[in-house]
């Protein structure tokens, strides 16, 4: 079960925009859908200890991650999340494996140990990799990129996955095929994953349930499992009122960056 109720705000001195999203799953794969600047990016880094919400609490599988009213806010490094950047973050200095392995490493110990070594061995094997090892992210492929910053998610051992716009950063025509590799990645670990995304294509191919969110807040809950036809999950997914522009996204956006 992944239980989320958050209340967080940005402000830019002039204008402010207010976080008020609520959800709760026991989906695989559960999306958070809707328009750039509706609130998902400021979702998933409040649940990875990126940020720290006014109120609200963030639990997965029993496990409580942040819970302002009991005055639990574990780190970020101990909150056993694995994050999927928009833009894969990759260290450009760094190679395939020390990229995959940077999680495992700290300021005081550079040298992994045995059983890490062997997990990253472990994850460039399965993600094809193991020739790449020594290549720097610069000469990757856009999928080849993506596998980077998957194993490297893995590589903690993590409870849960966010994937921020996971093929936003990819040419379009690779989109599908990397869609069916994801999830085929996320169902060989069986971990639970919550994907953000503006694409209902990605929320079509991967998610379970959809959540959609407009202004910060969750204004329909989406059960794709149960959904008469595709096209139907695409009408529903796509209202009117998520196609309307609100006086906050842009705010959101400036602060995001983009997201």
């Amino acid at each position: 079960m992944i239980d989320v109720d958050l209340r967080a705000a940005v402000t830019d001195g002039q204008r402010r925009f207010e976080l008020s999203i609520a959800f709760a799953s026991d989906a695989p794969v559960v999306a958070l859908y809707g328009p750039s600047g509706a609130g998902k990016s400021l979702t998933l880094q409040a649940m990875a200890g990126l940020l720290r919400p006014v109120t609200g609490h963030v639990r997965v599988g029993g496990r409580t991650l942040l819970d302002t009213a009991a005055g639990i806010d574990l780190s970020a490094a101990d909150r056993r999340v694995g994050y999927l950047f928009q833009h894969y973050a990759l260290f450009p200095h760094l190679n395939v494996r020390d990229n995959v392995a940077f999680g495992l490493r700290s300021w005081h110990r550079r040298r992994l140990s045995a059983p890490a070594a062997q997990r990253v061995d472990g994850l460039l094997e399965a993600f094809g990799l193991a020739d790449l090892r020594h290549s720097r992210p610069a000469a990757l492929s856009g999928g080849q990129q993506q596998r980077v910053a998957l194993a490297r998610a893995l590589a903690c051992e993590p409870q849960v996955l966010l994937l921020d716009e996971p093929f936003a950063a990819l040419n379009p025509m690779l989109r599908a095929g990397l869609r069916d590799e994801l999830a085929a990645v996320r169902e060989r670990w069986g971990i639970p994953a919550v994907m953000i995304t503006h694409d209902v294509d990605d929320v079509l191919a991967l998610a379970q349930v959809a959540f959609l969110v407009d202004a910060g807040r969750v204004v329909r809950e989406v059960d794709l499992v149960r959904v008469e036809s595709r096209e139907r999950a695409r009408q529903t997914l796509a209202p009117q009122a998520l196609r309307t522009p609100h006086p906050q996204q842009a705010l959101l956006r400036r602060w995001l960056g983009g997201a």
